[in-house]
């Protein structure tokens, strides 16, 4: 639970104010002992964290350092869009127009949750420099909330057919450090459920405010789809070699 909607900061790292929330769980896939490099990756509405499981072996190369894939379970919430059905959801959804009525408590409350893990990413023994914060849909609303508002530096960042939510409130606290951050931003000029309009407009913001956005759109749905994870490896390849 938090007691302020409103992030704090320590040393460059939002801190939010209230109570410590407990670790989320998660699944791990290492793909080598020791590894390196360390990939945060979450999922969309009504998922969990064996959503993208399935990506590692068609994502990662023979050659590549070792990484530790970290997929984490959403909390299980009402859903009012789904007629407050529990479902796993990084926040609420009131309805199908994304950007009226936001959910900006549960928006912070997962910020907070995937900033733990991060955190812990750390204490692992692998430096922010070196891990990549992924999502998909609604994971990849909290991935890029979450990279507006960073001071410390990542490896790369990974938005997959979502959108910036809460833009008025980025816009507020928005810092130029984050650019340096690399960014992959992928989205399905077919989606019903997160129109590619609302992609296009997140990707204005951010070249706006100075990011470097890979931008790449594929005639798909709400999915993802070979070509995509094909580009997103020759994506990480570069990010890779770069941090190495």
């Amino acid at each position: 639970l938090i007691g302020s909607p409103g992030p704090a900061r320590d040393n460059g790292r939002p801190r939010y104010l209230g109570l410590r929330m407990a670790l989320l769980d998660t699944v791990e896939i290492e793909t080598a002992p020791n590894p390196r490099f360390s990939v945060v990756w979450l999922h969309g509405l009504g998922a969990d964290g064996h959503d993208f499981e399935p990506v590692v072996p068609q994502l990662v190369r023979p050659d590549w350092p070792a990484l530790r894939f970290v997929f984490p379970h959403a909390p299980v919430r009402p859903v009012t869009l789904n007629g407050g059905m529990r479902m796993r959801a990084w926040y609420d959804i009131s309805g199908t127009e994304l950007a009226n009525k936001q959910d900006e408590t549960g928006i912070r409350a997962s910020m907070q949750q995937i900033d733990q893990l991060l955190a812990r990413e750390t204490e692992r023994g692998i430096p922010a420099e070196r891990q990549f914060l992924a999502g998909f849909s609604q994971g990849g609303a909290i991935t890029l909330s979450m990279l507006v508002r960073r001071r410390e530096m990542l490896a790369g960042a990974v938005a997959l057919s979502t959108y910036l939510p809460l833009a008025d409130h980025a816009e507020r606290e928005f810092v130029a450090e984050a650019t340096r951050i690399p960014l992959f931003l992928a989205h399905g000029s077919m989606d019903p459920v997160v129109p590619q309009g609302l992609g296009l407009m997140s990707r204005e913001w951010l070249t706006r405010h100075g990011f470097q956005v890979d931008w790449h759109s594929y005639p798909m749905p709400h999915s993802v789809s070979m070509d995509e994870i094909r580009h997103l490896t020759q994506w990480l390849d570069q990010r890779l070699r770069a941090a190495a």
